[in-house]
């Protein structure tokens, strides 16, 4: 595990203080560093689609019980339960609920397989639901911001549709391009060692990105730090729900501990970097959505790790038990 997977919330917070300063010591960088935030976005999932096959699809039903269990869970409980948790904690918070429900109806693709691999779980298992996770995430987000926000969503459904062709489409097509020549030309060592190195490579983008977005807005996003307060209630109470559910439903269907593992982190972890993606070209005007996005993580990691450490033990526990 790098010192990015490992310090990824402090790597965050840094990353918004530079943008605040650099927006600060220049106000005409401020104007244009809001046009790099979707470049580096995009870059940042050009590498992402470079470690995913979606040929591979196939994968996720050689164990039914876990892929069924898991997509009933991200796509039909979850977002119920997000709904009703805006609703409690972020009631007329429109702006909010909108980032909330962005962020907690993407399950994630690339941090739920490091935490997987922590506890110990079974990874190969985790990845198998990936491709699938993608492109239902995808397809499914304005669906729920349609269903979830209604008329209290100034945007249509035509803008999002133009958001997730430019952002996610284009990365996908051109990394698929890129696998398809490093085939054709048996660069098959290259491109391995890109891969490698792309998940610290998306993090560093990443980071670029919330730089730009921060000496774009950082005024306004400085002015609204009450955002992080009120995310920490529902995030929590998710988290620790999710948990549960996801570890005594394993149970009930007398899945194997090290399959329950990857089954807990894909309902757990959140994909707040495709969101962020889509969020900055459908919502310019309306920067908080974009900074629960950025905020999300700084929550949703530190707890990740601490599942992560409960769940080694208890599957060291369980090993030695048989």
């Amino acid at each position: 595990m790098s010192i990015f997977s490992r310090l990824q919330p402090v790597f965050i917070i840094l990353s918004a203080l530079i943008g605040v300063v650099v927006g600060e010591l220049s106000p005409s960088l401020e104007q244009y560093s809001g046009k790099f935030i979707e470049i580096f976005l995009m870059f940042m999932l050009f590498f992402l689609f470079l470690n995913v096959e979606i040929r591979e699809i196939t994968k996720s039903f050689s164990e039914l019980r876990f892929s069924v269990t898991a997509l009933v869970l991200n796509f039909v409980l979850t977002p119920l339960f997000i709904y009703a948790l805006s609703r409690i904690f972020l009631a007329g918070q429109i702006d909010l609920q909108i980032g909330f429900i962005m962020l907690m109806v993407t399950p994630c693709t690339d941090w739920y397989l490091i935490f997987t691999g922590i506890a110990q779980g079974n990874v190969p298992l985790g990845a198998s639901i990936l491709p699938l996770n993608l492109i239902l995430q995808i397809g499914l987000l304005p669906v729920y911001l349609l269903l979830f926000m209604g008329t209290a969503v100034s945007f249509e459904v035509s803008t999002i549709m133009h958001s997730i062709l430019f952002v996610l489409i284009v990365p996908l097509i051109s990394a698929n391009v890129v696998k398809a020549v490093a085939k054709k030309n048996n660069l098959h060592k290259s491109l391995a060692k890109i891969q490698k190195k792309s998940d610290d490579i998306q993090f560093i983008l990443l980071c670029l990105a919330i730089i730009a977005m921060f000496a774009s807005q950082g005024a306004l996003l400085l002015g609204n730090t009450i955002v992080f307060v009120r995310l920490l209630p529902p995030l929590l109470v998710f988290f620790v729900v999710i948990f549960f559910c996801s570890f005594f439903t394993g149970r009930v269907l007398k899945l194997p501990f090290n399959n329950i593992i990857p089954l807990i982190f894909t309902t757990s972890a959140r994909n707040s970097p495709v969101s962020l993606a889509i969020a900055t070209i459908t919502f310019p005007l309306q920067p908080i959505i974009s900074l629960v996005l950025v905020m999300g993580p700084l929550i949703e990691l530190p707890v990740l790790a601490i599942d992560a450490a409960i769940l080694k033990k208890l599957n060291e526990k369980n090993r030695l038990a048989s």
